[in-house]
């Protein structure tokens, strides 16, 4: 028997307004990496509507299966079959990085597993590399909202390692990868998108 396809509601909610900013910063041809694209619904939906674009899926083995699905439904040509990819490999499964979009996944990881991301990043990003961020974060050391700071405890509940992010921190640990902040959206239910550049200099 067909096991049903994952879902997240959360992807549902949030895709347009992610979309709505990916329409900005992706308008050339590229490939962008997805780390830890969960289900596989935010892969599929922005592929579909960023045709431009090649999207790579990637995660860790136990999600490939799910991911499949939504792409072998989907059936968009610009839509690549996902890898597996732990940001703890010590060699991802590419040599060079134009373009990365992760969601809600540094407050899964723990804080050593953000810090490596952006090492893996620094030897990998290409030449005016883009990154995007997306997920909660905390300011100056504070919850931006009484729902974030629900979720946090959650969070460190199930798992200690894990919590939301302070944003100055994930900012130090981009620019040791060559990364400058060029972007910080607002987004719905107390999230942000950040984007990232890859410096001129760092890449020269």
């Amino acid at each position: 028997m067909n096991q049903p396809k994952p879902f997240s509601q959360a992807c549902e909610n949030n895709k347009g307004p992610i979309l709505h900013v990916l329409r900005q910063i992706f308008v050339k041809p590229v490939t962008v990496w997805e780390i830890g694209s969960g289900t596989g619904q935010h892969a599929c939906y922005f592929a579909g509507h960023l045709p431009h674009v090649n999207w790579q899926p990637t995660d860790r083995a136990e999600y490939l299966p799910g991911i499949e699905q939504w792409i072998t439904q989907s059936g968009l040509s610009n839509l690549k079959s996902p890898v597996m990819l732990d940001v703890n490999d010590a060699v991802w499964p590419c040599t060079s990085i134009d373009a990365l979009f992760t969601a809600n996944t540094l407050h899964i990881m723990s804080w050593q597993e953000v810090t490596v991301l952006f090492v893996r990043l620094k030897g990998l990003l290409a030449e005016d590399a883009t990154v995007c961020i997306y997920g909660p974060f905390n300011y100056s050391g504070q919850y931006t909202s009484a729902s974030n700071e629900f979720f946090d405890q959650s969070l460190k509940a199930r798992d200690l390692l894990s919590g939301i992010r302070d944003f100055e921190a994930v900012v130090a640990e981009a620019q040791n990868a060559g990364l400058n902040l060029v972007e910080d959206h607002a987004m719905p239910a107390n999230n942000r998108l950040l984007v990232f550049q890859k410096s001129r200099l760092d890449a020269a």
